[in-house]
Order: structure tokens, then C-alpha cells, then sequence
């Protein structure tokens, strides 16, 4: 029997839960939802979902809070939804930890389109991540190292949570130390070529990767080459 994917709907307005869990369920998805902050949270421990469509305006809790705490907690990918066309909203909401985001009003084709993305990205990566990384540590700097067996990262021995498009992020320029990379480039890799969201994300998730592995008395190990992109020093 085939597993499914489990996904996760966190969202108050019934009518989008309704079209969402339809339209994902035709694709061969489990669904469930919870209609507020808490009982999504909830649900998140109880569900362990694969990925989670998460709406930034509760009644409870605020969407950004949620995803932060998810962030800290677990690994599981986000899709933001929102209904705020601010680019700030949705800057902040991938600084929180969201991987992807939406903007009401959606075309359902659209979120079902970029949860399928999101879902194959980490089949993919899966299936060929064992069998390329068995004993083999990466070394990124002298207090920092990536375990890729069970995805770990450690800096000064202690392990350090990262969603897991840092993660992948971070692999990518550690195996290609100097190699400069364009956005366009680390869009293509790490989010696949199916992504059509904006470019800026990798800005974000950048940004993120630096506070939480660079020490503030040494330069940052993901170097900004201004007007091309990035590259691990």
C-alpha cells in the first residue's frame, strides 16, 4: 500500500478548507484541517504532517507566530497564505520560516501546483540522499559540521535547527566552497524549476542561514558577491 502524503490545512475560513481539502484529496492527499491557531498546533503533534498550508490571519494566534514555533519545533515545509499583498508580509513570514507563500485570492490550481512541488522536491531529494551521503561528514568550517546521514548540523558541537531548504541550501554551497551561485541558479537547485514564487526568497533563507551559523566576531561563511549572488567562502 502507498502511503500518503499528509497535509495540513490551518485556516478559519471554512469555504477555502472545503475547495483546498477537495482539490488536494483528488490528488491522492490526506487532509485534515484545524479552523484556528490552536488546534492546528494541535494538530501538528498529533498528525506529523509532510507539509503544512498555514493562513497568517487567525483568530487566536497569529499565522507568524505559528510558524516560528513550528520552525523552532519541527521540520516540516510551510506554505504561507495571506491576504496581505505587502511585500514586508510576506518577507517577514519566510523570515519566520515559511518555505513558500500565496496570496488571496488564489486559483486552487495554483496551491495545489506548489504543494505537489514542495512534495516531489522532498521525494526527490530522499531517494538519493542515503545512497550519496552513508559515513561521509562534511566539514564547513572548524566549528561547523554537517552530518548528512541523518541531516544534522552541529556548530561547536551542539546541533542547530534548520528548515529544510536551509538545509539543503547549506549543502549545496558546502560541496561547492568558491563556486559563485546566482539566485536564478539556487532557485533552479534547491527549489526546483517548477518555483514561481519570488526571487527574493533566497534572500530571506540566506539571511536565516547567517544567524544561525555565523559567529558575529568573523566574516559570514555565505559571502554576497553584489550583483551576481552567493558563494561559500
Amino acid at each position: 500500500m502507498v502511503n500518503k502524503n499528509k497535509i495540513l490545512i490551518i485556516e478559519d475560513e471554512k469555504s477555502i478548507i472545503d475547495i483546498m481539502c477537495y482539490s488536494l484529496r483528488k490528488e491522492g492527499m490526506e487532509v485534515i484541517y484545524g479552523l484556528n491557531g490552536r488546534e492546528g498546533m494541535t494538530l501538528v503533534e498529533s498528525f506529523k504532517p509532510d507539509l503544512i498550508i498555514l493562513d497568517l490571519m487567525l483568530p487566536d494566534i497569529d499565522g507568524f507566530e505559528i510558524c516560528k514555533i513550528i520552525t523552532v519545533k519541527y521540520k516540516i515545509p510551510i506554505l504561507m497564505v495571506t491576504a496581505r499583498d505587502d511585500i514586508m508580509d510576506k518577507v517577514l513570514g519566510l523570515e519566520m520560516g515559511a518555505d513558500d507563500y500565496i496570496t488571496k485570492p488564489f486559483n486552487i490550481r495554483e496551491v495545489v501546483a506548489r504543494v505537489k512541488v514542495a512534495l516531489r522536491r522532498i521525494e526527490n531529494f530522499n531517494n538519493n540522499y542515503i545512497e550519496k551521503y552513508q559515513e561521509k561528514d562534511i566539514i564547513v568550517s572548524e566549528n561547523i559540521v554537517i552530518i548528512p546521514k541523518s541531516r544534522i548540523v552541529k556548530k561547536n558541537g551542539e546541533e542547530i535547527k534548520l528548515k529544510p531548504r536551509e538545509y539543503d541550501l547549506l549543502l549545496l554551497f558546502s560541496e561547492n566552497k568558491g563556486r559563485v551561485f546566482s539566485r536564478e541558479t539556487l532557485l533552479d537547485s534547491v527549489w526546483t524549476m517548477d518555483y514561481d514564487g519570488d526571487i527574493r526568497t533566497v534572500d530571506v533563507h540566506v539571511q536565516r542561514l547567517r544567524k544561525k551559523l555565523d559567529d558575529k566576531n568573523n566574516p559570514s561563511i555565505i559571502e554576497t558577491i553584489f550583483g551576481v549572488g552567493y558563494k561559500m567562502r
